[in-house]
Order: structure tokens, then sequence, then C-alpha cells
């Protein structure tokens, strides 16, 4: 059973993924794309979820995790936060942070035994430099980044910016209570990734006036 709630809030957050992929093939804003690898990467943290849960934990299922869970997905989200507001650099940087991410996850050393149930402890497998210091600096800044963003702009988008602080609060709830094991972890992630997603795609109600407007001129 665990197994299988894992592989569907994998599936929910990919899903929603491709709806924002989709989104940014459309309208080519790229904060859209920034969000859609954010929650790519959510699926993916969640589909180790699901094979832990299946087949027992491993160095390989955990550096997946830790790839896509632990450094991945956070600072992608503060990346669509900035990009929303102008801070072109913020590509190329996600761009090169991603790349150094890969890089950590495949080559630092995981030491200890996988045994027992639960998602594994990131003290209990890696040494703190370089992977988890990184970890810690990347979900601190990208989840700072966000709620810092979203309050700023609250007043303008007031239902999106809520939506999106509930799901980073989640998100960060979720992971605070892994303990849960893999079923429970993953039902935060299923219901933070769907809360995100509606938080992205919310427009404010000037913006939709706005739109209505000018598709009335266009008729």
């Amino acid at each position: 059973m665990e197994a299988l709630l894992s592989f569907g809030a994998a599936l929910v957050s990919l899903r929603l993924a491709g709806a924002l992929a989709s989104r940014w093939r459309d309208v080519r804003r790229p904060e859209l794309a920034a969000w859609a690898a954010s929650l790519g990467a959510y699926a993916l943290a969640a589909a180790a979820l699901a094979w832990g849960a299946a087949h027992g934990w491993d160095t390989r299922v955990f550096r997946t995790y830790y790839l896509f869970g632990g450094l991945l997905t956070a600072p992608l989200l503060g990346t669509g936060s900035l990009l929303l507001t102008g801070r072109r650099w913020a590509g190329p940087l996600a761009l090169a942070y991603t790349g150094l991410a890969v890089g950590l996850a495949v080559a630092v050393p995981v030491h200890g035994a996988f045994a027992g149930n639960g998602i594994p402890k990131a003290q209990a497998h890696l040494d703190l430099l370089p992977a988890r210091l990184v970890a810690i600096a990347g979900n601190a800044a990208g989840t700072l980044v966000v709620v810092a963003v979203a309050l700023l702009t609250i007043r303008r988008r007031p239902l999106g910016n809520a939506l999106i602080l509930a799901g980073v609060g989640l998100a960060a709830l979720g992971s605070a209570l892994a303990g849960l094991g893999e079923a429970g972890t993953a039902a935060f992630v299923a219901a933070a990734s769907l809360l995100l997603y509606l938080g992205f795609v919310s427009r404010s109600p000037t913006r939709q006036m706005n739109q209505e407007s000018t598709e009335f001129v266009t008729d």
C-alpha cells in the first residue's frame, strides 16, 4: 500500500509538472519552466519513495531521492519566483546549480547500511560537506525566496500566493515528518504539489479583467 500511495503521488506531481510545461510552451514565460522543473523533480523524488517502499532502499534509490527531493525541488521553486519578478539572471544560475547538484548526487560517498522501514536520514549516510551543506543552503535560499516574493506580492495575487505559501508549508511539514514513512511523506508530496500548481496558475483579478477586456475588444 505504501508503494502504491507513493507512486500515486509521483503521478500527481508529474501530471501537474506536465500541465505547467504545456503552459510554458504556449506563453513562453520563464517562471513556468522553472516551476515545471521543480514539480518534475518533486515527482521523481516521490517515485524514489515508491521504489524504496516496494523494493527497499539502496544507494541508487537514496541518491535519486536526495538529488530530486533534497537538492533540486526548493531551489528550482525559488528560481521560478525570481524569474516572476524579472530577475533573468536566476535562469543561468539555476542551470549552474543543477549541474552542481547532479555532480554531488552522483559522486559523493554514501556510507552506512540501508535497513529497516522509513526514509533513510541524510545524516546517517552523507557527510556534512559537501552534499548536506549544499542541500541545506539550497533549500533555505529557495524557500526564503518563494516566501518573500509571495508575501511581497500577496496584495496583487492574494489567492495564488496564499496557495503557494500553503504548498511550501505543507512540503516543509512533510519533510519534518519523514518518520511517517513513504506513504505519509507521499501524501504531503501530492497535497503540496496540488496547492503549488493551483497557486502558480491562479491569476490576479486585475490581470483576469485586463485579459477579458482585450479579448472583448479583439472580438
